[in-house]
């Protein structure tokens, strides 16, 4: 479980124990095709490290399944005056039988790798899944990100002495509205918006509710955002509580940014039939990710 402090800002929860178990019945939920697609980018790598993994969702406290597609297919495009003058395609294959995990298709006739310096233009990359004879979409923009100024530990604490204090340092960029998604570990994440820092240094805190030994090692990595992937991450952290990744079945159904286009006949655009129940779940992301170490005392 995570705490945070940002600034001065401390939130606080009140714990009730109790000793009675109580059964609780649990709707059953509809199976749903689950796609985690959030790619993290390093620019000083030649190519995109894509990866699709697909999972079927569960009930309540059951693990997802993962699932395989007929196809899956990565496109990219540059548009400019309603023209395309730049275009790409990636056929990803199934990295074992069954995996669920689909990378770009290392027997194909040519390489399906993305070069990274595909970044540098305004493409935008649609993701093309068939499942069980249904076709899904989502599309995405590359979004960069703001390397980390520093990370170290601290010694504060908010609620007892089995804490770890995290104190993270990052410049925002300026004349733009920036969104960020921080990553630290154990399925811990954080995502934050640059509304009252906008252009300036910034420094928040972050708790684990535990103690590490010395000289532990932690990675911590701060990732591009837009508005759109900062609400549903926002919704899905809130939702999947501690101890959960954020592509898990959550509590509540969040919806992202892919969509079932079997039955539509304009992709372009998205609720034009009356299928409000029939939808994937997940979300296609294109990100760049800067890393750092913090070292524990």
């Amino acid at each position: 479980m995570k705490r945070i402090l940002l600034l001065s800002f401390i939130f606080t929860s009140l714990l009730v124990s109790c000793e009675d178990v109580i059964d609780v019945d649990l709707p059953d939920q509809d199976t749903r095709l689950v796609v985690n697609g959030l790619i993290r980018v390093d620019e000083t790598e030649p190519y995109v490290p894509v990866e699709i993994s697909l999972s079927l969702s569960s009930n309540f406290f059951e693990e997802n399944v993962p699932t395989s597609a007929e196809s899956v297919l990565i496109t990219y495009e540059e548009i400019e005056d309603n023209v395309v003058i730049n275009q790409g395609t990636s056929n990803l294959a199934e990295t074992s039988p069954g995996s669920g995990v689909y990378v770009p298709d290392p027997n194909f006739s040519s390489d399906q790798r993305i070069p990274t310096t595909t970044l540098d233009r305004d493409y935008v990359y649609t993701l093309f899944i068939r499942h069980q004879g249904r076709l899904y979409l989502a599309q995405t923009k590359y979004v960069r990100t703001v390397p980390i100024n520093s990370v170290r530990q601290g010694t504060g604490s908010l609620f007892g002495d089995n804490e770890t204090e995290i104190i993270v340092n990052y410049t925002d960029q300026p004349d733009v509205d920036n969104y960020y998604l921080f990553d630290f570990g154990f399925g811990e994440y954080l995502v934050t918006e640059d509304e009252f820092y906008q252009g300036q240094e910034f420094e928040f805190s972050f708790f684990y509710e535990e103690s590490f030994e010395p000289g532990t090692v932690l990675d911590i990595s701060v990732m591009g955002s837009d508005q759109t992937f900062y609400n549903y991450m926002d919704q899905l952290i809130e939702q999947s509580g501690a101890f959960q990744g954020p592509f898990q079945t959550p509590v509540t159904t969040v919806r992202g940014n892919v969509f079932d286009v079997t039955d539509l006949d304009n992709i372009d655009v998205l609720d034009n039939v009356d299928q409000p129940e029939v939808f994937p779940l997940g979300y296609f992301a294109l990100v760049q990710e800067e890393k750092a170490q913090v070292t524990i005392n």
